[in-house]
Formats: structure tokens, sequence, C-alpha cells
């Protein structure tokens, strides 16, 4: 069994077989998936989805991008949302220079926003990070000053030495389709060297489809690829490391 620490199930893209989504994962062995919002509207709608699914739970936030966006009571919807049932985690956060929606200054308040809200409910925190590592790293160390980090760097491609600096400020790091693509191998390397407590994996859907769906959407059933392409990269058996990425996810997010 498999667990898909990130899916945008809310998204306009399962409108039409989202009931079909959920079950094929179920048949897929993907016992539990994690609805990741992205603004306000998002963080609602994943919170319904975990009270009308018993395999889904929610995590709620504003994605850098869609802070720009963010209305003035859109942060207080957030914060009314994160003490019902089944919300595991808070994001997702973090820092984005890639796109150019949102003004760093605002991205980065946003970022500790959340980096205090994880801490205050003892939650944790879900990164996203693009062209952005130094940032993000920095942003992280400090807030390690004011206790121990609980989290993960979600669908990660950075390099070997941010993975390692990550792992040490006591982070999770989750690996999505792009691992499994054939230019990739830098990326694999990287993951076979993330200790065997700390790793996870997610679809991120309904974006980055894993080889050989790459270009179709994607859907938390899909996992199942990621999972096969890193237990090799990795050495073990299938189900060992299926095993191993659902006890790290059960720990982390308390499912």
């Amino acid at each position: 069994m498999l667990i898909d620490t990130h899916a945008h199930l809310d998204q306009p893209e399962f409108d039409d077989d989202r009931q079909a989504v959920v079950e094929r994962a179920l048949a897929a062995g993907v016992e539990q998936i994690l609805a990741v919002a992205i603004d306000a509207d998002s963080a609602e709608a994943s919170v319904a989805l975990a009270a009308q699914h018993a395999t889904i739970h929610a995590a709620v936030g504003i994605q850098p991008n869609y802070c720009g966006q963010a209305a003035p009571g859109d942060w207080d919807r957030v914060l009314a949302l994160v003490d019902r049932p089944k919300v595991v985690a808070i994001g997702e956060t973090g820092l984005d220079r890639h796109w150019d929606y949102t003004p760093f200054d605002v991205q980065q308040d946003y970022f500790a926003r959340h980096l205090t809200l994880a801490r205050q409910r003892d939650l944790p925190f879900i990164v996203h990070t693009r062209e952005s590592e130094a940032d993000v790293l920095a942003m992280l160390r400090e807030a390690r000053e004011r206790g121990p980090l609980c989290g993960v760097m979600h669908s990660f491609v950075g390099d070997a030495e941010v993975a390692a600096e990550c792992v040490e400020l006591g982070l999770f790091i989750s690996f999505a389709g792009m691992v499994t693509f054939k230019k990739s191998q830098t990326l694999r390397d990287v993951a076979a060297t993330i200790p065997d407590d700390r790793i996870l994996v997610e679809t991120d859907c309904p974006y980055l489809a894993p080889h050989p769906l790459r270009g179709k959407r994607n859907e938390p059933a899909n996992v199942v690829h990621t999972a096969q392409v890193l237990a090799e990269v990795r050495g073990v058996e299938f189900e060992e490391f299926a095993a191993t990425t659902t006890a790290n996810a059960r720990r982390l997010f308390g499912f």
C-alpha cells in the first residue's frame, strides 16, 4: 500500500470523474491521499473532500504563486480551517522565483506565516520551492532557531547538498513524477541518498504524470509508477519501499 502525499484533487481537471479517480487510487493500492490546497477556495474544497472520503486528508494554506491574489480575508479563511477534522498539514507554502505572479517579499511574508502557524498548531508544513532553494533554506534555518522543524520538501528537484541540509533541518523529501523521466538521472541519484526514514512519494496531480504517462493528466493511482522507479534506484523491493514510505507518511502526517 502507498500514500500519495500531495494531490490537488479539488482542481477542475477532476470535476468530471473525481469519484472514479479516488476509486482507481484505492484499487491501485493507494490507501490514503493528502489533498493539498493552493488558496483559500482550494483549502475549503480540500477540507470538504476529506469529509466526504475516508481515504482523503487535507492540508490548508496559500501557495506562493497565489499569495499575490489573496483577498484581505483569505488568510483568516485558512486559519478557520486548521482545526477542522482531518486537516493534517499546513500548505502548500514556500517560495518561487520561476513565476512572477507574487512579489517576492509577499511570498516571504506568507511563508513565514505558514511556518509560524504550523508551529503554533503542531502540524507539519509542506514546502514548494522553484528556483529559490537558497531563499527557502535561509528562512528554514531562521525558523529552526525558534524550535524543531516538521515538514516536507514536496516535489523535490534540488541537488544532493540541498537535500542533505533539508534532512539535517528535520524535513522529509518527497519525489513526484519528474524522478521517472528519462533525462532525470541526476535527480534519481539524489533520491538514492535520502535516508530511509525521510523519503516520501507523491503525484502533485493533476500535474507531472510519471513515465510512461508523461503529458497526460496525472492522478493518485499513478504514484505507483514513481514508487517503482524509486525502489529500483534504491535497490530494494517495491513492497519494502512502499511500506517504508507509507510508514514515513503516517509518522509525519499522523494518518
